[in-house]
């Protein structure tokens, strides 16, 4: 019988929890280790319209990148979040697990399939946390860093971006005709590395949640920003999440269920 608690040890080969930073809440969230899984779900947000649908679909555990609480509570009300879909796990037995900045960070992870997603190859880490002498393909840290296959423009790799990323709009910094064989990448929310990225020898940095001030530090530079927003970086940690489960899953010759929760949008709308 598989259990919560072989889940959360597969996850820790693919994205190690001890690499999560420390503000961080990854790991288990809610229900018990022990609990008995059959099927899992994966989303990005533990929403209650990801916990219904996690119900309804008869799943016994529940994966999401983001995690159910950062800090802890003072109190758990039934009636709001995290309080319902505490309660939705206590009464339907649904344990639930996020792989947040240890995802983020890992070697193969979040940032990395990202890159592969916008089109750009041989990439190193951004901001190395691990120590110096680990060979470079072992660097553990924030972000990466890595080039595309030949010389374009920044409105080019708008373009580029726009479509492989299925977006409708972005934030965008900069000459549009900004020459651009380098670009610096952070998931989520990256405005804690623009100085890094002003240091660096990246033409553009693309990242989420970009602040004013940020923006215009990178003007100044005459460097090029691209803000896809924080879903627009994340949502692609619901396949990369269901593909690296599923190959663990696969490999250790259990029976598990994995389902997608794709109903997920950006709160933010354009009008």
């Amino acid at each position: 019988m598989v259990r919560a608690k072989d889940i959360v040890e597969l996850l820790n080969t693919i994205a190690p929890f001890d690499i999560a930073e420390d503000w961080d809440n990854s790991g288990f969230q809610a229900g018990n280790l022990n609990w008995e899984v059959k099927k899992v779900m994966i989303g990005l947000d533990v929403s209650m319209a990801l916990m219904t649908a996690a119900k309804e679909s008869n799943c016994d555990l529940v994966l999401t990148h983001h995690p159910l609480m950062i800090r802890g509570e003072k109190s758990i009300d039934f009636n709001k979040m995290p309080g319902s879909a505490i309660e939705i796990s206590a009464r339907h037995k649904i344990s639930i697990v996020s792989v947040h900045t240890n995802l983020d960070k890992a070697n193969d992870g979040l940032n990395d399939y990202f890159a592969t997603k916008i089109g750009i190859k041989k990439t190193k880490v951004f901001l190395i946390e691990s120590p110096s002498s680990m060979p470079m393909d072992e660097m553990i840290g924030i972000g990466r860093i890595g080039y595309l296959k030949s010389k374009t423009s920044l409105k080019q790799v708008v373009h580029q971006v726009k479509e492989k990323l299925n977006l409708t709009h972005l934030r965008v910094t900069g000459d549009m005709d900004l020459p651009v064989t380098t670009i610096a990448i952070c998931t989520g929310s990256g405005g804690s590395l623009v100085d890094v990225f002003l240091r660096s020898d990246a033409d553009v940095y693309i990242t989420g949640d970009i602040k004013y001030h940020e923006a215009r530090r990178v003007e100044e530079y005459s460097k090029g920003l691209i803000d896809v927003g924080h879903f627009g970086s994340e949502h692609l940690a619901i396949d990369l999440l269901s593909d690296k489960l599923s190959q663990a899953i696969q490999t250790a010759g259990l029976n598990i269920q994995i389902k997608k929760f794709k109903k997920e949008k950006d709160p933010f709308t354009i009008v």
